[in-house]
């Protein structure tokens, strides 16, 4: 199973969440952890590594916290997934370290891997954290449905 990690997965809620919110906000640490439900000690980690690779940017003071760095139409799930995880790679041998494979040399399959790879990082890519902000629970949603014509409505009572 090709599977994110939890870290990855919640620094995308964490800047999803943060995204969302009015622009220039800072937040801290545990009133993150209160409002996502992320444990305290996990968003302090992810914050940092964040901020370490430059996708928010840490203020300091006492009405401190993060904010992010960036547009988050500028952030995508891939440039989350690199700051906290490394290296995006399906297999081993994706990595740009030396891989510990024997048939790295003459592996049959490697170069299906590498457009497998290649495809996977590339769909990331698209994906901005802005898009993957929940809709906002103030604004009504919308919803369009489709009633049956008055001819129809008779067909579906009998």
């Amino acid at each position: 199973m090709i599977r994110l990690t939890k870290v990855a997965d919640y620094g995308i809620v964490l800047l999803s969440y943060i995204a969302h919110e009015l622009p220039g906000e800072k937040f801290n640490a545990r009133g993150l952890a209160e409002d996502t439900r992320i444990p305290a000690p996990m968003v302090s980690k992810i914050l940092k590594g964040l901020a370490r690779n430059n996708l928010l940017q840490s203020h300091r003071g006492v009405k401190g916290g993060y904010s992010l760095a960036r547009a988050a139409e500028e952030i995508t799930v891939a440039d989350v997934i690199r700051a906290l995880d490394g290296p995006i790679a399906l297999t081993e041998c994706m990595t740009m370290s030396d891989s510990d494979c024997s048939l790295d040399l003459n592996c049959p399959v490697k170069t299906n891997w590498q457009r497998i790879n290649e495809a996977v990082i590339g769909s990331l890519e698209e994906i901005k954290i802005s898009e993957m902000c929940p809709p906002s629970l103030s604004e009504p949603l919308s919803m369009s449905i489709e009633l049956p014509a008055e001819g129809a409505k008779s067909a579906l009572a009998g």
